[in-house]
């Protein structure tokens, strides 16, 4: 018997979409489901997996009941090499078995060292200085059928065959402990071959391989010799097969690319590139062979989150003419600009980047610290040229243009690691609308292979604190599972042989790195930020629903605990000692010194990560070992409570770590919370918070009832706030909460020093981490903890007279999940809601005792449960906000 009413509508794989040459290990599918049928739900499926797409000769896992539609074991197990593998499935209700789905096809990378006949090659060259360019010929005996180019580098590389890049990938390999893992992209290439002499050939550039890093200005963190590594395989119609790979046989020289770094950018002599040298027939009879590279190729790992590639474009406007051209992007952003422009041969263009301008209306490079952040054309020939940068990036809304050339057009070039949007966000208050998008564009800035704190000084780093904040509304926001499973590939990497968490992943920081009052502090496992190590991958678990980061973490969640149980004390708690703290509290006179003691932060986090390792051991580890943690987690929260409790509740983050972190015993929580309201009330809305208490100050007010007093500082204009940087045209989330004043000018992070550079970013996503609350409160989409991937959520819009509608929508694995309500001027509110096969969505709606709720213009109630569909539900009388 078939479903007609019920369509599997796509398949996927736990692989980022159209991505080439994936990972071995766990292969897991997910699928999406339509149904006319309101009755219909998934009682069992079936899914095969074949060779090639006719689907004759099958590996199936036979009929599995279950009602599950996210990440299922997919028939076959892990990937061998260079396997392709076509995957469907058909799904059974009650009235039978529909169709089977579309067709999803993964191909494996080279997943084996006996794989690889490549070695690293490279020619010698100066740190900081010209880029070697390196170049092969080749024969292709007939019309390719197939061709796949399996390429890393020491080093950040740009290549081509035959003249035309292989792909819009910038800055691959990206950035990973290297000597731990190198990753390995893998595309098709089969259209850029000709049948008889083709040329294939790279530049290489120091990247976060060998470039500066760091505000220290250390450079050759991994090595002091760059290499490509590249193994092109060919396969012809008749089955038999080319490889071409590095290894002696290629020729390089320096060529136009004088220099270039990730903080300082590049200078281009484009008179100085040898014309032509990419393409066949080339001589390069001057160049000097290549040197073999000594790397362990047992590192080499593929690639399995997206790539750095270009997102988007803001056509500049003209802020100031004159020598110095001032360009406006509109936009903060990471990237680059792309410059047309009319001159001679020989004529010099500089490009200068800045976030902000300063009240001359000049570049304001003082926050930038030592990056340099400017780029450097020499024009080769007449007429007209477009200029853009490579193996680099800079965070910036400015750029300053002088030289000698005429500027014809100028495009700022927003790069990202191409993680597909996954949420969208609508509001009757503009400014509210403003935020999410200023999150969006920090998120955007600073996941560039991993999750930088900020894309334009001398920083950029991974760390650790940051990561956890936002883990959550990052997850909300773009499908960012792939990107932080090989982030956290790295944390792990990166532990200490006792389980300590580095403060930055990958870790670049000297161990006298961070000084606090003349002495160097430790800048492992500190609270907040060592616990990324179970935050993140929970955070992930339960936006997505797949428990392989759990399965891939747990050895490094549990190195994480019990690295903080070798640090307790006999009294049971973590002892006093340096922690970054509640960083950035807005009243603290240094970032680390917050109200909060950081004792209390300390001992809340671990009392936290021991609870969610214990949801983990649960879920996919050793139940005794659950209990173990349970117990563990209990116990620390208790002795923290029972120390510093008191102490805690005169702190807005004080009081949210001890609400959303469990600390405070459930006879205490009604305390906390309204010694939390009291405290936003006294403060008229303003935060208090700092990377720490943010992503969890308005879930402690609104969970515990305090729904005003959430909107009263989600809402406020006035400085310390969210929209004081939107009401001074901010475009991007700041590291501090007043770091410009109303007038534009510069707060000093440092009142007694003007002039002091540090802590001034504008692109920084911390304090974003709001945003998941409005998709929560103000929209209405709450997921449910226990039903991961939101297969079961919560709709639990919290209306306010400032905010009298508000849509919502997010792409969960399931499907589209949606929300459109509104509070009409009768006032009732009126809810349109969207809900995917396979979620259940529960009522948790703004009631009084007055309210009636209908649902599709039945009567229901408070806590029904909604299954697929679409469905208007209406609450006469309901609560609302006076905000």
């Amino acid at each position: 018997m078939t479903d007609s009413a019920t369509t599997v509508t796509a398949l996927r794989t736990n692989h980022p979409r159209g991505l080439l040459g994936v990972p071995s290990g766990r292969l897991v599918v997910s699928w999406r489901v339509r149904s006319s049928d309101p009755a219909a739900q998934q009682l069992a499926f079936e899914l095969q997996s074949c060779a090639d797409e006719d689907f004759e000769v099958i590996t199936s896992t036979g009929v599995v009941s279950g009602a599950s539609a996210i990440a299922r074991d997919a028939p076959g197990g892990p990937l061998a090499s260079r396997e392709v593998r076509f995957l469907r499935v058909r799904i059974a209700t009650h009235r039978g078995w529909t169709r089977w789905s579309p067709v999803c096809r993964v191909e494996a990378g080279l997943t084996q060292v006996s794989d690889w006949h490549a070695r690293a090659v490279g020619i010698p060259c100066t740190p900081g200085g010209p880029s070697p360019l390196l170049r092969r010929e080749f024969v292709v005996r007939d019309v390719p059928l197939r061709a796949r180019l399996h390429v890393t580098s020491l080093g950040v590389n740009d290549i081509a065959i035959n003249g035309q890049r292989v792909s819009g990938d910038h800055l691959a390999p990206g950035w990973t402990p290297y000597h731990q893992r190198l990753l390995v992209s893998t595309h098709d290439v089969t259209d850029l071959l000709v049948r008889g002499l083709n040329a294939i050939g790279a530049a290489l550039g120091d990247g976060w391989f060998r470039g500066r890093l760091g505000w220290l200005g250390v450079d050759q963190h991994y090595g002091g010799e760059l290499a490509l590594i590249a193994q092109l395989e060919i396969t012809y119609p008749d089955g038999s097969t080319d490889r071409v790979v590095t290894d002696e046989a290629w020729r390089g020289s320096i060529g136009h690319i004088r220099a270039s770094g990730i903080y300082d950018g590049v200078d281009i002599d484009w008179r100085m590139e040898p014309t032509g040298w990419g393409s066949a027939g080339f001589d390069d009879a001057s160049w000097q062979p290549v040197r073999l590279v000594p790397w362990q190729m047992e590192v080499l790992a593929a690639a399995g989150a997206p790539p750095i590639r270009e997102i988007r474009t803001f056509t500049m406007r003209v802020e100031r003419a004159g020598e110095g051209l001032i360009l406006d992007a509109g936009q903060n952003l990471a990237g680059w600009v792309r410059l047309t422009v009319r001159g001679h041969a020989g004529d010099r263009v500089v490009v200068r980047h800045a976030e902000m301008l300063d009240t001359s209306g000049d570049l304001l490079t003082m926050p930038l610290r030592s990056a340099r952040a400017t780029d450097t054309y020499l024009l080769r020939d007449e007429g007209v040229t477009t200029l853009e940068p490579v193996f680099t990036f800079h965070g910036f809304r400015f750029a300053e243009v002088t030289g000698d050339a005429e500027v014809l057009s100028a495009v700022a070039v927003a790069i990202s690691s191409d993680n597909e949007p996954r949420g969208d966000f609508e509001t009757a208050e503009p400014a509210l609308v403003r935020l999410h998008d200023n999150v969006v564009w920090s998120q955007l800035s600073n996941f560039l292979s991993v999750p930088t704190d900020c894309p334009q000084r001398d920083e950029r780093l991974g760390w650790t604190g940051d990561a956890q904040a936002f883990a959550a509304t990052a997850s909300t926001l773009f499908d960012t599972a792939a990107f932080w499973q090989s982030w956290l590939v790295d944390l792990a990497l990166e532990q200490e042989a006792d389980g300590g968490v580095t403060a930055v992943v990958p870790n670049v920081l000297d161990p006298e790195a961070i000084v606090v009052e003349g002495s160097p502090v430790g800048v492992v496992g500190r609270a907040g930020w060592g616990d990324a190590a179970t935050i993140v991958p929970w955070a992930v678990y339960e936006s997505y629903g797949d428990d392989s980061v759990l399965r891939r973490q747990l050895p490094s969640m549990r190195a994480w605990i019990s690295h903080l149980l070798a640090r307790r004390g006999p009294d049971g708690l973590l002892p006093t000692e340096f922690q970054f703290g509640d960083w950035l509290d807005p009243d603290a006179a240094l970032p680390w010194k917050a109200k909060v003691s950081g004792d209390f932060v300390a001992n809340a986090f671990f009392a936290h990560s021991a609870r969610i390792l214990a949801r983990a051991e649960a879920l996919v580890g050793d139940r005794a070992r659950a209990a173990q943690a349970s117990a563990l987690a209990d116990e620390v929260a208790g002795l923290a409570w029972a120390r510093h409790g008191p102490a805690a509740l005169a702190s807005q983050t004080g009081c949210a770590l001890a609400l959303q972190l469990a600390v405070a015993p459930a006879s205490e929580r009604a305390r906390v919370a309204a010694a939390l309201a009291a405290d936003v009330d006294r403060r008229s809305g303003a935060i208090a918070t700092g990377f720490l208490g943010t992503p969890l100050v308005l879930e402690a007010l609104s969970n515990t009832g305090h729904v005003e007093q959430a909107y009263r500082m989600l809402l406020r204009r006035d400085a310390p706030s969210w929209l004081y940087q939107v009401e001074v045209g901010a475009t991007t989330v700041w590291e501090r909460w007043d770091a410009l004043r109303p007038d534009g000018s510069v707060n000093p992070a440092d009142p007694t020093d003007p002039a002091s550079p540090n802590l001034l970013s504008l692109n920084h996503y911390a304090y974003g981490a709001v945003v998941d609350w409005m998709y929560r409160n103000v929209a209405g989409l709450a997921p449910v903890a226990d039903a991961p991937g939101y297969q079961s959520v919560l709709i639990a819009p919290r209306p306010t007279v400032g905010v009298p509608w508000a849509r919502a929508a997010i792409d969960t694995s399931l499907g589209r999940l949606a929300i459109d309500w509104t509070l009409r001027p009768h006032g009732d509110v009126r809810i349109d809601l969207e809900i995917p096969f396979g979620t259940t969505a529960v009522l948790a709606l703004p009631i009084t005792e007055r309210s009636i709720i209908t649902v599709d213009g039945e009567m229901s109630h408070d806590g029904a449960r909604l299954t697929h569909g679409d469905h208007q539900i209406v609450v006469t009388a309901p609560s609302v906000a006076s905000v």
